[in-house]
């Protein structure tokens, strides 16, 4: 395969094995997408990383990660009333934060056209839910495409940033997890050289922009009119596919990954039912779906997640008179989880029964769980060692979004409540009211403090709440890819302002601000503890440099990691290394003996401090397992 870069820009097209998100940005660049926006979070941050890819001073489009979901989906915006073809994404609960921006834009005159690429999560992969967004789409008579495979990502989305530039309106391109990052042979069209436009268009003539009394309900009639036109049109679209399997009995209705799943499960039936494979989810195609539907006795919806589509065909079915048995959710599980073939097989058994047979399942040896982790060397793990030792019990711990959830876990057990991305302050807040005898500690991650963690911090000085924030911060977005924040000193593009996080609470108006490395574990349980004893709003910024971002930078650079530790004879197996501090580098043999993975420690030696007896050392430089530390 040629470099990325260089494939994305190849103007004679050809075929390449690419996952769906590199072929989105194949897609964006064909076109003529002249402005992207994101905020980090799976399952899209590979577009970002495919656009990373291409030559800064060959690239047609600027991109920006930006603070947030809503501000990235504005910038968007604004470029897209101006006259730019512009694109934003993020993943699902993203929409969340951007939603008091997005249920505008469909009331908007768009003239560069919008593409709003959405990652949906079923299956709560890495989510706090797996909230199926096609409700948004109907809320705010949005036009959404959904593909199977990432072949069809990449023709639906040229298809929306067509539709939408054409209707001047916002399209929504919905993947899944599984589209995000399944790998096909995708054939790429010609790139064809277009002198891009720098003339701003922007025109009030255009608009209305400003959806104050007078003007709003106008505005909601221009868009209803749009989708009934849209209505039609999507009778048209070429996406839609009809699989005749010469079976009037029974049809099934599905769409993106489902199909995929179900395809699989057919393989081993004889007699198989027809397949209407929808590809625009908003608004359907009714005439398409009356003619399958009156042409089967029974008609399957299979649909991830919740009922969305069952509900409408009931309802077109009802509205034409038709007869024909339509087949939808059956129980609770049918709402829960990614529809990943096992499933389909499930709920296929117990919709046509005689179709497939599940067999019992025989019982047999299984593994345990293997939980998510902190990387060795994390300072959250050295953070949550020691803010453990400062709590009692009856205190109340609030986690917030970030690598740093993962202290909920045993053994640190640090995080009780967590909603969504910068929560825990508003909440902490909360629970501190009519509270004498519970101390409250909230946490936050340095990226979630600039995404939305700054508002409820202002509310905690504004309105005098009582609690401690403890700031979790490793300079950078770890959790999705180190991805730059404000506070790092550059953005996607370039290096910027720096904007540290102790001078934005000092600006704020916080008045006791307490920081610390979060390796110093003394220092750091000794300022929790007095935070915790004094009244009003306290901060303390527990810092550390993600070592997972800083060992892959120390490698790149040629140089080697500090040497491993090791236990030595002093052990006297406490076994506070495992089952405390919980470092995945410390493993015990059978015989009981501690022993350190050395393949997993970087030399860090902020375990060393954990040990009762003094037993954890360094490997002598002369063993040959590394050099000088540089941790």
């Amino acid at each position: 395969m040629k470099n990325m870069g260089e494939m994305l820009l190849s103007k004679e097209g050809g075929s390449e094995i690419v996952i769906g998100n590199t072929a989105i940005v194949r897609a964006m660049l064909e076109s003529g997408v002249r402005v992207a926006t994101s905020y980090p979070g799976s399952p899209t941050p590979e577009i970002a990383s495919a656009i990373a890819s291409i030559p800064a001073d060959r690239n047609p489009m600027y991109f920006e990660f930006s603070v947030n979901e809503k501000v990235a989906t504005e910038v968007a915006f604004g470029a897209s009333v101006n006259g730019h073809l512009s694109c934003v994404f993020f993943k699902s609960v993203g929409l969340n934060v951007a939603a008091d921006t997005f249920v505008q834009l469909s009331l908007m005159e768009l003239i560069g056209g919008m593409v709003i690429v959405l990652g949906d999560d079923p299956g709560a992969n890495s989510s706090q839910n797996e909230q199926d967004n096609r409700h948004y789409a109907r809320l705010s008579y949005t036009p959404l495409l959904e593909p199977a495979t990432p072949g069809e990502a990449y023709r639906m989305f040229k298809e929306a940033a067509k539709l939408s530039k054409e209707m001047r309106m916002p399209v929504i391109l919905r993947l899944s997890t599984h589209v995000c990052h399944a790998k096909e042979k995708v054939h790429f069209d010609p790139m064809y050289s277009i002198r891009p436009d720098n003339t701003p268009m922007f025109d009030v003539k255009n608009g209305p922009y400003i959806p104050i009394t007078t003007e709003a309900l106008n505005m909601k009639r221009r868009t209803l009119e749009k989708y009934e036109k849209l209505r039609e049109m999507v009778e048209k679209f070429s996406f839609d596919t009809l699989i005749d399997n010469s079976n009037p009995e029974r049809g099934v209705v599905t769409m993106g990954a489902p199909y995929l799943s179900l395809m699989d499960v057919l393989e081993e039936v004889s007699h198989k039912p027809d397949i209407l494979k929808l590809g625009i989810i908003n608004p359907l195609p009714e005439k398409i779906l009356i003619d399958f539907l009156s042409s089967h006795r029974e008609v399957w919806i299979l649909e991830e997640l919740d009922d969305v589509i069952e509900r409408e065909v009931k309802a077109l079915a009802y509205d034409t008179g038709l007869s024909t048995k339509i087949i939808g959710k059956i129980d609770i599980d049918d709402w829960i989880g990614e529809y990943a073939p096992d499933k389909v097989k499930r709920v296929l058994s117990k919709t046509w029964p005689d179709m497939v047979h599940i067999e019992e399942s025989v019982e047999t040896g299984t593994l345990k769980p293997r939980p998510a982790q902190m990387c060795p060397g994390c300072g959250h793990r050295s953070a949550f060692f020691a803010i453990k030792q400062a709590l009692k019990v009856t205190d109340i711990t609030v986690a917030d979004i970030g690598c740093h959830t993962l202290g909920y876990l045993e053994p640190y057990n640090v995080g009780q409540v967590l909603l969504c991305m910068g929560h825990s302050c508003g909440t902490a807040a909360g629970l501190s009211m009519f509270n004498d005898s519970r101390r409250v500690v909230a946490f936050l991650g340095d990226s979630t403090f600039f995404h939305a963690g700054m508002p409820a911090i202002v509310n905690a000085i504004f309105n005098k709440h009582n609690f401690t924030l403890i700031i979790m911060e490793n300079g950078t977005t770890a959790m999705t890819g180190h991805q730059d924040h404000p506070a790092v000193g550059r953005n996607f593009n370039d290096i910027t302002l720096k904007i540290p996080l102790r001078k934005v609470l000092e600006g704020f108006g916080v008045e006791n601000i307490r920081e610390v490395d979060a390796y110093n574990q003394a220092k750091l349980r000794k300022y929790v503890e007095e935070a915790l004893e004094e009244e009003g709003f306290k901060v303390i910024i527990a810092k550390h440099p993600c070592m997972l971002k800083f060992t892959r930078e120390l490698r790149r650079s040629g140089k080697r990691l500090p040497n491993p530790v090791r236990v030595s004879k002093r052990c006297n197996l406490r076994f506070v290394c495992v089952s405390e501090f919980a470092c995945p580098s410390y493993q015990i043999a059978e015989g009981g003996r501690v022993w350190v993975q050395e393949d997993l420690c970087i030399g860090d030696q902020s375990c060393v401090q954990t040990c009762p007896s003094n037993a954890i050392e360094r490997v002598p430089s002369d063993s040959g397992n590394g050099g000088k530390s540089d941790v």
